[in-house]
């Protein structure tokens, strides 16, 4: 009965939750974002400043969830997180909120997203204010990211590219390691687990875990190497990068 009862309460905990993600999108982007277009006239200036409300209210969106029991959130190496510069942020995918927990662990985080989320009501003001990366044009994507990195923001990737499902990883795609090539930065990985499996790719959100789930968000203790071999044609490279990133990932996840 208790166990019912709890799972019923978890139901509607995520569904309340994610009703004020959505609501505090449309807040953000009606109130508090043109106010900053009127404050800041710089543009680098006024996107630092909206990627930090966006840092602040995603803490606040993992806070009320972890209050509410509806997920518990166990972030680890936060000082770590909170002094990074300019890095490539890699991290498996394994649940629909894993770039909104990084990004209230990472400040002055930027990262890509998909194009469709533009034309979300509730997003797309967000997206524009923040200057978040499209994936709309793939050439203009790296110059985007490289941008990106050489501003000192750190850039979020997935290299699966999306959610994985079962727990196991999906086959890298070849963007992140484009983009660490050609930025030359320095690369973070960040080990995510979601014990037990909810919010996966093809599950809908209200269909939780019987028990309450635990995501734990860790900085690898062993970080990838980015080499470059300058006689190799990038797209070489490229491929080979990509092979070490997946057998990395498999093999720190398959510690923890």
């Amino acid at each position: 009965m208790l166990g019912k009862l709890n799972y019923c309460w978890r139901v509607l905990g995520t569904g309340f939750c994610f009703s004020v993600f959505g609501l505090g999108g449309v807040v953000l982007s009606v109130l508090v974002f043109p106010l900053q277009r009127v404050c800041y006239q710089d543009q680098n200036v006024r996107q630092a400043r909206a990627r930090k409300v966006v840092h602040y209210s995603f803490r606040f969106f993992v806070a009320l969830m972890d209050t509410l029991g509806v997920i518990g959130f166990h972030v680890y190496d936060k000082q770590v997180l909170k002094t990074l510069k300019g890095e490539l942020v890699l991290a498996n995918h394994p649940s629909l909120i894993d770039v909104v927990v990084l990004i209230s662990a990472i400040p002055n985080a930027d990262c890509v997203v998909k194009a469709h989320l533009f034309k979300n009501p509730f997003m797309r003001g967000v997206i524009k204010s923040t200057g978040y990366i499209s994936n709309a044009d793939p050439q203009g994507l790296l110059e985007d990211c490289e941008r990106s990195l050489a501003q000192g923001n750190n850039l979020i990737i997935f290299p699966e590219g999306t959610r994985s499902h079962g727990g196991r990883l999906n086959r890298f795609k070849r963007g992140a390691a484009n983009i660490a090539l050609r930025a030359q930065c320095p690369i973070r990985a960040v080990l995510i687990t979601m014990q037990p499996s909810t919010l996966t790719k093809g599950v809908p959100w209200y269909r939780v875990a019987p028990v309450k789930a635990h995501m734990h968000l860790q900085v690898a203790k062993e970080q990838p190497q980015l080499w470059l071999q300058d006689e190799q044609p990038v797209s070489v490279q490229s491929r080979a990068l990509t092979r070490y990133l997946q057998t990395y990932f498999h093999n720190q996840v398959e510690k923890l």
